[in-house]
């Protein structure tokens, strides 16, 4: 039973309890066994809110019980990330600085999905600040890839990724600045979405209105990333760039929709298993009778442009660690010393090249409905590597450019979704990314389930 319970989706897992067939202290208890068995090796979660799950848990069963209505993600447990608040849970950012914080306030979107009475299960693993897209910390250590625990799971979210991967939760939040949802559901065979700008609020933040990050969802299926964002995605009043949104609008026919298949859209190279798949899955929607089209789209200026600007969103962040950077990592200072070199110039031609970009990204999307390209270039690499080396054979020019496909996307404010296409020979996984328009969310994770269900994966076997 215990097996059977975590290879169900959170929305099988919900029917179920709703009925009175599993309650939410079995649900539970299944999931901290696997938790037991997996994390030592994996290094998902970093604080397992045991005590907390099980008060929450119960709280439902006795409701339940008494013939009570309760919350949409009542039993779920759900995985919250290293940098995001939790009420009387420890978070540390990943970062000494922080190795012993408790926050006293939930983040909004804490707040919101435990009053959907979800089961806070604990905390997963993230680079220090969530800077860097692979999982590793001088707090916690790395965290290891289910598919093959030699490699990395990707960040900036990897613990979130990893842990849906192993079934220790069906789950997880966390934050997306160039591709920290993304980068790791490709690299570990789940789903991520980084909506648009304004649609999930967070905070209480330092920086209300920074439009360069997001907050969002991860799950193993495209449905489960709806139920989520039907809990998340309101505007909140503390939230400068909330907006009302379509999120609830029913599923539609995206057999109607005009989809554009871009193999390269960074202009970097694709290794050639990563493009055979992605290419596989377009082909195969085509022979299901979806319009797809091959076209081009060149967003390669994009990559200096992202860079330039992040640079600036750092040095905003962390303006009051700039007296503290010896006891910061590598990765952080680097983003800190880009954004103080840089001059008003630098920052005034990438938002003119950013506004140049958006014009053919626009274009685009007014003749097709959504955009499909790889999310990555790559397969995942060894976990003591900070970042790959190569693209299909070729030294990168940037150390940053293998995740370009998606910080790219970054730019424009508008929603993406990595969904699973396939493995690798070496058995790995590989994400195709699909972009919309603003508020296309609906339309991605409708498309996203229809791959999902040509292409199945399988599952993880760590």
């Amino acid at each position: 039973m215990t097996e059977d319970i975590l290879r169900l989706t959170a929305v099988e897992m919900s029917g179920l309890l709703k009925s009175r067939d599993v309650s939410a202290m079995e649900i539970l208890e299944a999931h901290l066994a696997r938790i037991e068995e997996c994390n030592p090796t994996i290094n998902a979660i970093v604080a397992l809110s045991e005590d907390v799950a099980r008060t929450q848990a119960q709280s439902v069963d006795d409701r339940l019980k008494n013939g009570e209505t309760v919350g949409p993600l009542a039993g779920l447990p759900v995985g919250i990330k290293d940098t995001i608040d939790t009420k009387g849970i420890r978070t540390t950012h990943g970062s000494p600085l922080f190795a012993d914080h408790v926050p006293d306030r939930d983040d909004i979107m804490v707040e919101r999905v435990k009053q959907a009475d979800a089961v806070i299960i604990g905390k997963t693993n993230t680079p220090e600040f969530a800077i860097g897209g692979n999982t590793v910390n001088r707090v916690f250590g790395a965290t290891r890839n289910p598919w093959n625990t030699k490699l990395s799971p990707g960040g900036s979210t990897g613990g979130g990724a990893a842990g849906l991967a192993s079934c220790m939760f069906p789950l997880t939040l966390g934050s997306d600045l160039g591709g920290s949802l993304r980068i790791p559901a490709s690299f570990c065979g789940i789903v991520g979405l980084r909506p648009t700008v304004g649609v999930v609020p967070t905070g209480p933040s330092a920086l209300p209105f920074e439009a360069l990050g997001v907050s969002g969802p991860m799950a193993r299926s495209p449905e489960d990333i709806k139920l989520m964002m039907d809990v998340i995605a309101h505007p909140h009043s503390s939230s400068p760039l909330t907006q009302v949104n379509s999120l609830g609008l029913p599923t539609i026919d995206v057999k109607v929709l005009n989809i554009a298949y871009v193999p390269d859209i960074a202009g970097i190279g694709i290794d050639p298993e990563v493009l055979e798949t992605c290419e596989a899955a377009a082909e195969s929607l085509k022979n299901a009778g979806f319009a797809v089209s091959n076209e081009t789209l060149d967003l390669s200026e994009g990559r200096e442009t992202f860079t330039t600007l992040r640079g600036q969103v750092i040095v905003n962040a962390y303006l009051s660690y700039l007296n503290r950077m010896d006891q910061l990592e590598p990765n952080l200072i680097g983003n800190i010393e880009k954004g103080l070199n840089q001059t008003p110039q630098d920052i005034a031609v990438a938002e003119n090249k950013r506004a140049q970009l958006w014009t053919q990204v626009t274009e685009c999307l007014q003749v097709f409905d959504l955009i499909l390209t790889p999310t990555l270039p790559i397969t995942p690499f060894p976990v003591e590597d900070n970042y790959p080396d190569f693209i299909n054979g070729k030294k990168m020019a940037s150390y940053i450019d293998w995740v370009a496909p998606t910080m790219i996307i970054s730019l424009f404010g508008i929603p993406a979704v990595s969904v699973p296409v396939g493995l690798s020979e070496d058995g790995l996984p590989v994400g195709l990314q699909i972009i919309g328009n603003k508020y296309s969310e609906t339309k991605l994770l409708s498309l996203a389930a229809e791959i999902q269900a040509q292409n199945p994966i399988g599952w993880a076997p760590n």
